[in-house]
């Protein structure tokens, strides 16, 4: 009987060490790739957990087995994995990481050639079938691939870079924390090389260097808990902003001058008016989630608003699709036509940290009013037995007005002076929640006490 394999998600692989990820269950997984897609080059990077680097190198034997030569790059985040694999013109890449989830988790990210993701609809549970299977033949020794270690850093600091006109760049401070994950590496080279071309940014260090015991807690801003660190710095240094990053920084968190933890919503929306002021009449990608600020800035600026479901392998298609410059999540995910179609954590702060110094206005300034127009609740977790039931709980309830129905991703209602998503995470056993009104606060909050009454 095959081994079912239960570490598989919608579009990335992740789950718990030794009970459902070990060296031989990424072997096969790397095999299976390799099995299956045929292709003759792929990258490999992980991320800064103790278990990456044994977990990345069962990865190369599993890839090497199948005949497919690896390129290692060592400690990295995810993104530096999309470069690479557009970048080194490969077949494919693979990141080890496990993200924010807890610390005795790990994980794999697959992409396939220009660094187009491998999910559930484009490959995944093939890759999952064979792997669970696990026949392969004997290994030929003349027909192994081959392994070399290679480093990408300078050229993907210095496509990073391209993103700003230095030239716009007046003196500014930033506290940046990587949260003892990968991003400390890619923040020195940005230091060494914004130094070469007299670039006024100074950087401002915090939880920098990467260590596997994350003794400042998980690398996750999303948790109230853990911006403090980020906070308290830009207070004490005086910083223009503070930047915050999960595990393998493919999501980046603003804190504006006060040390006000800023909604990855409202990023969205600055950065969405950002491009279509350079790129008239584009398309930008939007998440259903929260979506009334973004829609109300891409039509004031004559750009085209479109609706994507929610997760990276999903908006990724929709941007190829659709050609879009720009695409963003609530959750912070950040994606670039200029950049593969791919996430980005390193790109927006850039973007904002430039749009800062154009305005010559304060980040809380930036986003003020459009906070004021269309609050919201950010996102809310809860963890339920059965969330088929809760949905069907919350569409029978009566809620005394109009709405109109939603069904691109989770239970989605929309009334007249505000609207709610609902919907099943597709990494963890939760269901996430988000409120967003016309500008009324308090109406945010009584309706998120009755959405609890009606989820527990």
């Amino acid at each position: 009987m095959p081994k079912k394999l239960t570490c598989f998600k919608a579009y990335d692989i992740r789950g718990q060490l030794g009970t459902q990820l070990d060296e031989e269950v990424v072997y096969n997984i790397a095999r299976a790739f390799g099995e299956t897609l045929r292709p003759k080059v792929i990258v490999v990077g992980g991320d800064a957990r103790e278990t990456s680097e044994a977990l990345k190198l069962a990865a190369a034997e599993g890839l090497r087995d199948a005949g497919v030569d690896v390129l290692d790059i060592g400690m990295v985040g995810t993104e530096e994995i999309y470069f690479a694999t557009s970048h080194l013109a490969t077949d494919g890449g693979i990141e080890v990481t496990a993200s924010h989830n807890p610390i005795d988790y790990n994980g794999m990210k697959l992409v396939r050639e220009g660094s187009r993701p491998i999910s559930g609809d484009t490959g995944l549970f093939d890759i999952q079938a064979a792997a669970e299977k696990a026949s392969w033949a004997d290994v030929d020794p003349t027909k192994r691939g081959s392994y070399k270690k290679v480093s990408i850093l300078t050229d993907y600091v210095r496509h990073l870079m391209g993103y700003i006109n230095h030239e716009n760049i007046k003196p500014i401070r930033l506290v940046v924390n990587s949260g003892n994950g990968a991003a400390g590496h890619v923040v020195d080279e940005l230091e060494v090389q914004f130094a070469a071309q007299e670039t006024p940014i100074e950087f401002i260090k915090v939880h920098h260097e990467p260590d596997p015991t994350f003794p400042n807690g998980i690398p996750n801003p999303l948790l109230p808990e853990n911006r403090a660190h980020t906070a308290d710095a830009v207070i004490k240094h005086k910083a223009d902003m503070g930047i915050a990053w999960d595990g393998d920084f493919d999501r980046c968190f603003m804190f504006d001058e006060k040390g006000a933890f800023i909604e990855g919503y409202y990023i969205v929306g600055l950065l969405a008016e950002a491009f279509l002021q350079k790129n008239q009449g584009a398309k930008i990608i939007f998440d259903p989630r929260v979506y009334w600020n973004t829609v109300d800035i891409v039509e004031a600026n004559d750009g085209q608003a479109v609706m994507s479901k929610t997760g990276h392998a999903f908006i990724k298609e929709r941007m190829r699709k659709e050609d879009a410059v720009y695409g963003g999540e609530m959750s912070a995910h950040h994606y670039f036509r200029d950049f593969f179609y791919c996430d980005s954590g390193m790109i927006p702060w850039l973007l904002v940290a430039e749009l800062i110094c154009v305005k010559g206005e304060a980040l809380s300034s930036l986003v003020k009013d459009r906070i004021e127009k269309f609050p919201s609740s950010g996102e809310i977790n809860f963890k339920v037995a059965d969330s088929q039931s809760v949905f069907e709980r919350i569409k029978s309830y009566d809620w005394g007005e109009p709405f109109e129905l939603g069904k691109i991703d989770g239970l989605d209602m929309v009334f007249q002076e505000w609207r709610f998503n609902i919907r099943s995470s597709n990494t963890e056993p939760l269901i996430r929640l988000n409120l967003e009104s016309k500008g009324d606060v308090k109406l945010i909050e009584q309706k998120l006490k009755v959405m609890e009454s009606l989820i527990y």
